[in-house]
């Protein structure tokens, strides 16, 4: 029994250090790393919720959010954005533009911060959230002491479907690197969607199959041809619906991500 239970402690220790990522500052051991630190802001909701903004080469910025235990990675927005920014769908800001250099801004959130000034704030879609400033010393520490993780999202929405008795089919794609070909297939009425147990069959540059273990449902989502559910021997013909138009739709009202954690500052609003 000794042994079964150091291998399990043994198992949990190695899937919580692949899971764990270094920050920007790594152990803060040498100038560089400390520079990094220094210029990284921390503010709070007060309310046990940090953003950690930190520099990043590309973005010029980065984002962190969690507890003072745990910080989670903020995804990256595309490179037209700096890394303040982040998709958020489940927040929409109307009056944004939706085509600024071909991003729909009314699906991004961001941190707006000024060192400078010691101010923060928090921007869900059309809501603003005030956010104190905690000062270097109090930052740091914090800084030092929590743990770091990837970002939790693991897939994605790919394509979405529609039959004519208002039935949706979400199709999800793996994010991560590798993951690409990993695909999920939830079906249902708005609102009550249910993850399939399917796999991928076919996936080229014409389109995908996904068909359950038995062989009995079959989703076609064919580019060159009318996207089709086949149960048995009945085939439903679908309607292709936009993905990008339609994203508050599917994370506020097909059921899939209701309760999910997105990862960024606006999980808690």
């Amino acid at each position: 029994m000794n042994c079964r239970r150091l291998l399990a402690a043994a198992v949990t220790l190695l899937s919580n250090a692949s899971w764990a990522i270094e920050p920007p500052w790594g152990k803060a051991e040498n100038l560089g790393e400390l520079r990094v630190l220094e210029q990284t802001s921390v503010c709070t909701d007060n309310k046990g919720h940090y953003v950690v903004v930190a520099p990043h080469e590309q973005r010029s910025h980065q984002v962190f959010y969690g507890d003072e235990k745990t910080l989670t990675q903020v995804a990256l927005p595309p490179w037209v954005l700096t890394g303040t920014h982040f998709l958020e769908p489940r927040f929409l800001n109307k009056t944004a533009n939706s085509n600024f250099r071909g991003l729909d801004m009314r699906v991004y959130s961001e941190v707006e911060f000024d060192p400078s000034k010691k101010t923060c704030s928090l921007r869900c879609g059309e809501k603003t959230v005030p956010l104190t400033w905690v000062e270097a010393d109090k930052a740091q520490e914090l800084l030092l002491k929590a743990k770091y993780e990837p970002n939790p999202q693991q897939f994605e929405p790919y394509a979405l479907l529609r039959d004519g008795q208002g039935s949706y089919y979400l199709v999800e794609r793996g994010i991560q690197p590798g993951s690409e070909k990993n695909f999920r297939v939830h079906t249902g009425p708005k609102g009550r969607l249910k993850k399939q147990e399917m796999k991928d069959i076919v996936s080229d540059s014409e389109g995908e199959i996904f068909s359950t273990k038995k062989g009995d449902l079959r989703l076609v989502v064919d580019r060159a041809a009318t996207p089709m559910w086949i149960e048995k021997k009945r085939k439903v013909e679908l309607r292709g619906v936009p993905v990008g138009e339609n994203l508050p739709m599917i994370y506020n009202e097909l059921g899939v991500y209701t309760g999910a954690r997105l990862g960024n500052p606006c999980d808690d609003q």
